[in-house]
């Protein structure tokens, strides 16, 4: 076929082939959910009612410019979460797909996401009964947005830079807005109810791929006010501030220069952190997801090509917990051209599976004291998996940046394996446990 032919043959199967551009969950009304296929349109559904996997689960859909879909529903789905909160305490966990994905009945994602809220569910039935408080009820919240403009396969995959500017705007309007909102709602208790005990309720947001950049984009400004905010003084860091409890983002796509000034923060005197400092921010790359580790390069590079870039000089953190500094060089362009989970320079762990015969269990306590592993002393802290510091950040660092090797995730869909999901469980529940609750724990070590 001639090549000048070509291009209008695919013009016309990407018309054909069109992703839709309409809402999927347009029922008004809260469906019990028992088996797969049910409430295929519903945006308000409850499951396992009366088990110990109780969950609610709501969708929220929005458009390529970043507006939801029916506002009224959305505001709906807000307003019965917030009587909810405001009742009782709860766990909310937020989850924004990426590329090929969508709020569609038959999405792997749903059916994935549903399991990790069980999961949640599950711990928190077992942990609220052995630490003798009130269970809190675990709500999840999907965000749905066209991961494809086209749905032909093979031929969607030509969409990956559509999708990226998509997601980006996508994250900018609505998606700020809701996450903001969400967590109001997590916290509404510690304002209606002056004089009592401080709430519980915990939020968790998780994005994979281009939801990554969805969340990212939302919240990048967000992040980089709390952190210093927290900063007593405005001279040294004490505990840092975040967004809700814990942001997870999934081999996301966008570039690591949108992460440097965060990094860089983080890093500022290489003080240490305070002995209750959790994670804030966690992000997950396979070493196999060639999407973001070959075509994202071949894109930014295309699109950045006209841009200026510089090299940075900044530091590490040489010694853990102390003064010591070793400066290092950043190039811009790599980094604004480099995915942020293969930008090595801003790694600053590696996740790597439990070798035969090593402890296999986990200790809530142990993890709360030693989950940074800054120094390599406590790798075994989790479950499934060894997180491995590179010895580039304080101690209890905040935000991670985390290499994932092959055996865990291989390539850029496989982020639902077993090991890995066990290792986002005790993520939530290390970052979700009430204070009060290691404060009790500690005294009895004591």
């Amino acid at each position: 076929m001639k090549v000048h032919l070509l291009w209008p043959l695919i013009f016309i199967l990407g018309a054909l082939g069109c992703s839709s551009n309409s809402a999927f969950r347009t029922a008004d009304r809260q469906c019990l959910y028992t088996l797969a296929g049910e409430c295929a349109t519903s945006f308000m559904q409850i499951a396992n009612r009366g088990s110990d996997k109780e969950y609610q689960l709501g969708f929220i859909e929005y458009d390529d410019q970043g507006m939801a879909r029916s506002p009224e529903r959305r505001d709906k789905l807000l307003n019965h979460y917030l009587e909810l909160a405001a009742r009782e305490d709860v766990l909310l966990l937020t989850f924004v797909h990426g590329w090929h994905h969508s709020a569609k009945p038959q999405d792997t994602n749903i059916s994935r996401f549903r399991t990790l809220l069980e999961q949640v569910s599950a711990n928190e039935y077992r942990d609220s009964s052995r630490q003798k408080r009130q269970r809190r009820t675990v709500l999840g919240v999907y965000i749905g947005w066209r991961g494809d403009s086209i749905d032909l396969e093979y031929l969607n995959t030509v969409t990956f830079w559509d999708r990226k500017n998509t997601a980006h705007e996508v994250g900018r309007q609505g998606v700020t807005q809701v996450l903001l909102k969400l967590e109001e709602l997590v916290n509404i208790r510690n304002f209606i109810k002056e004089g009592s005990p401080a709430s519980t309720s915990r939020l968790v947001v998780i994005g994979h791929s281009f939801g990554g950049a969805v969340v990212y984009s939302s919240l990048q400004k967000v992040l980089t006010d709390r952190f210093i905010d927290s900063r007593q003084n405005k001279n040294y860091q004490g505990s840092a501030g975040g967004f809700g409890d814990l942001v997870l983002l999934m081999n996301p796509a966008f570039e690591a220069l949108r992460f440097a000034p965060l990094f860089h923060l983080s890093q500022q005197g290489c003080r240490r952190y305070l002995r209750d400092q959790l994670p804030k921010l966690a992000v997950l790359t396979s070493e196999t997801d060639y999407a973001t580790k070959i075509a994202f390069p071949v894109g930014r590079s295309l699109s950045t090509f006209f841009e200026s870039h510089r090299n940075m000089t900044r530091h590490y953190c040489d010694r853990p917990g102390s003064d010591g500094k070793r400066a290092i060089k950043i190039s811009q362009g790599s980094a604004d051209r480099t995915a942020i989970g293969h930008f090595e320079p801003y790694l600053t762990h590696s996740l790597t599976a439990k070798s035969a015969g090593d402890k296999t269990t986990f200790d809530l306590l142990d993890a709360y004291q030693h989950w940074s592993a800054a120094d390599d002393s406590r790798p075994g802290v989790f479950s499934t998996v060894d997180l491995n510091s590179h010895n580039r950040t304080t101690a209890r660092n905040p935000y991670m940046n985390i290499q994932v090797s092959k055996a865990l995730m291989d390539g850029h869909n496989d982020i639902w394996g077993r090991n890995i999901v066990q290792f986002v469980s005790e993520l939530i529940r290390m970052s979700t446990t009430p204070k009060e609750v290691y404060e009790l724990m500690l005294n009895k070590q004591q």
